[in-house]
Order: C-alpha cells, then structure tokens, then sequence
C-alpha cells in the first residue's frame, strides 16, 4: 500500500528530473510508475485522484483564474493536475491559502505552467503498460458536483484584486 511520503516522493522526483517542466514531469511519472507493480500504481492514481478532488474549490478556481488570466471547467481541471505536481508544499500551501501561490511559486509562464493535463492520466498510462488493461475504477469518493465553497465573480478584476491581493500585485498588475 503506498503511503503519502511515497506518493509525493514520486511526484517530487519527477519535476525535479523535469527541471519544471510539466509535459516532461508527465513523461517521466508514468516512466516510474511503470517500475512499480499495478496494485501500487492503482494506489497512486488513487492519492492523486483525492488530492484533485480536495482542490476542487472555488477559492483555487479563482487563484487559477489570475494566474492565468481565466479558466473554464477543463482547464481547472488540468491546473489541480499542475497544482499536485508542484508538490506536497504547494500543493497544501495552496489549499490552506490560495493567494500563498504568488509566494509559493518561484517562477510561473501562463505559457506553460498552471496546466497539465497529462499529469492526471500517467498512472492510466502506467497501468496500461503493465497490464494492458484499463485502470479499474479507484473506489473512492467522487468528486463533488460542484467546487467547494462560495463562488466568485471571477470576470471583475476588481473582485479578484481584492480576494487574492498577493497574486494579483505579482502576476497581474
């Protein structure tokens, strides 16, 4: 059964082997995922899976927003995927306080960073590989309907000035 450490050890390995760069963390993940035996794998697709959940908040949406300068449902989607391959110290700073993020984040290119969505499907990829099925279902808890927490209005800037003042002031102004 693999623990949390293990989880964001590989996470962590990855984009560091990646110098940052998100496809090539994605590359690299199901490269050492496909090490590992599928009932590991199914584990760690599991750890990530509850982590995209969790950061599937309105708060995070709109710390995603001014970093990118807008996102729909697919793209938030592919930034909890970046968000969990930033690593567990992101990852959690960013739940605890998603305008921490301007902070948190050394270097940040909308070009290329805050989407990844190959990240999310390297363990299907892996467990493919490995056993030339799909990954079974994760039996765990889904996700929720809709994003924890209260919604914003995300298309005024002034709103969004105020609610995340750091992010704002850093990649924004």
């Amino acid at each position: 059964m693999m623990d949390e450490t293990e989880f964001w050890g590989l996470v962590d390995s990855a984009r560091e082997a990646a110098e940052g760069d998100p496809e090539e963390q994605s590359d690299l993940l199901v490269e050492q995922l496909s090490q590992l035996d599928p009932d590991a794998v199914l584990d760690f697709a599991r750890h990530f899976e509850a982590r995209s959940n969790r950061a599937y908040r309105w708060d995070l949406w709109g710390a995603a927003w001014v970093l990118l300068g807008g996102v729909d449902d697919d793209a938030f989607e592919s930034f909890r995927y970046w968000l969990i391959g930033q690593g567990r110290e992101v990852f959690e700073g960013a739940l605890h306080d998603p305008d921490a993020l301007a902070e948190l984040l050394e270097d940040f290119d909308d070009q290329v960073d805050g989407d990844c969505e190959d990240l999310g499907f390297a363990a299907d990829e892996a467990y493919e590989r490995l056993t030339g099925a799909p990954l079974p279902a994760l039996e765990i808890a889904p996700a929720p309907g809709e994003p924890i927490g209260e919604p914003g209005d995300f298309e005024n800037e002034a709103v969004l000035a105020e609610r995340y003042p750091q992010l704002w002031e850093r990649f924004r102004a």
